[in-house]
């Protein structure tokens, strides 16, 4: 076609003369309208009218574009038998082929297994057909990942034949199902061939994982949270065995608290008496702990807490003996709700409390509207001062000085006051 072009360019003289091509006219020669009167007569077909220009086709490019066309079916027909050749020859070695797939595949796992234990320090398991579970100092694998400098509070397990139950109680974020999840894992990664996140460990093979973790509901199948939780707990059941391992987080919180815990009470001593399996149980009903006593096989466990005055540490650190409280109004103080709710919140915890230690049962809190001229609330304690001065810190560090007006300044260091003088 370059060679064309320039033929045609020579004989009519037209130095701006081109060879195109498009979709609908195929391959064309191009000339200015300034031009038309060098072309001569009788070779040019016209095929197209521009504002500026002409096209036209001669019978030597209508040939180039035959030519070219039936290159381009030969090249798609050449491409395609080489490609069905290929695909024969590979699908006659495919057996072979799949085998190595499987072989790469192995190793990489392999490989990854290891690469994962030798950089966070995974410590060899001892597999048995045992019993025992033992775990010492004990790490989620995940968890430890994504903490940034900071160290994981390491916890041991230990659930064996005389003691296969542990019913752990604790306050919320403490690290209830931190710890239940890393056995879970610490088993799954000593199964399947790998080092484990502990400084030793002793897993029996096990038959099944059972979890109930999480609150989750199924819209489209129309199950609200609590049947979904009590179908994983049918599940569990039905199709545990000895060999098993059972963990159960917060049972029986999606309904009413005296049927939650009668269900959550008669769970448990199914699972010790008729499957007894080992199991790891979170609740937050405290008044279970007293199972310990009628169920042999089951410990009381819970997550320490170090108080200090008004404030709450979680050390994340499971100890013998079960958990006095929740800290679930601390927590929700932590999470930044209103102080008037969370004062609000604390005379209604101590109200219950007193009608507890005098015998009566407590009256049912009325609905009310508070008065605008009632006497002003107590002063937060130290602990909810600081949560505000944090909340007000934060808000600071996101202010954008640059792009604020004197105006929009005032009308923010206004608001914090307000906030403040609450």
């Amino acid at each position: 076609l370059a060679d064309l072009e320039r033929r045609e360019r020579d004989a009519t003289g037209i130095r701006t003369l081109k060879i195109g091509y498009n979709k609908v006219f195929g391959y064309y020669l191009e000339v200015s309208k300034a031009n038309l009167a060098m072309l001569p007569e009788g070779r040019y077909e016209r095929k197209q009218t521009l504002a500026n220009a002409e096209r036209f086709a001669t019978p030597e490019l209508k040939e180039k574009e035959r030519l070219i066309l039936e290159a381009e079916e030969k090249m798609v027909d050449l491409e395609y038998e080489r490609f069905t050749e290929l695909r024969d020859h590979i699908g006659s070695h495919l057996r072979r082929l799949q085998r190595l797939a499987e072989a790469v595949a192995e190793i990489d796992v392999y490989q990854s297994l290891a690469t994962v234990s030798a950089d966070h320090r995974f410590a060899k398991p001892a597999i048995t057909d045992g019993y025992d579970l033992r775990i010492e100092d004990g790490r989620h694998p995940v968890v430890e990942a994504v903490m940034q400098g900071t160290p994981f509070i390491t916890n041991g397990s230990a659930l064996t034949k005389d003691s296969p139950m542990l019913l752990i109680t604790g306050p919320n974020m403490a690290g209830k199902s931190t710890y239940m999840r890393q056995v879970a894992l610490i088993s799954i990664l000593a199964q399947i061939g790998c080092f484990v996140p502990a400084k030793r460990a002793e897993i029996p093979l096990t038959d099944r994982i059972f979890t109930r973790i999480g609150a989750a509901d199924d819209l489209i199948g129309g199950q609200s949270t609590f049947m979904v939780e009590m179908k994983d707990i049918q599940v569990m059941t039905e199709k545990a065995t000895e060999q098993s391992l059972v963990i159960i987080d917060e049972l029986g919180r999606g309904t009413s608290t005296g049927e939650g815990m009668a269900i959550a009470q008669a769970v448990i001593e199914f699972v010790h008496d008729r499957i007894g399996c080992k199991a790891l149980v979170s609740t937050h009903f405290h008044e279970l702990a007293h199972l310990e006593e009628s169920l042999s096989g089951l410990t009381n466990g819970s997550m320490a807490v170090e108080e200090s005055g008004d404030d709450v540490t979680f050390l994340r650190k499971l100890v013998a003996g079960a958990a006095s409280t929740s800290y679930g109004i601390y927590c929700a103080q932590l999470a930044g709700l209103p102080d008037t709710i969370i004062r609000r919140a604390y005379q209604l915890l101590h109200s219950d409390d007193n009608s507890a230690a005098s015998g009566t049962p407590p009256a049912p809190a009325a609905v009310m509207q508070l008065s605008m001229f009632e006497e002003p609330a107590p002063a937060p304690s130290r602990s909810k001062q600081a949560a505000k001065a944090e909340q007000l810190a934060d808000q600071l560090k996101k202010i954008d000085l640059m792009n604020m007006t004197p105006m929009q300044a005032m009308q923010w260091i206004h608001d914090m006051k307000a906030k403040l003088s609450e």
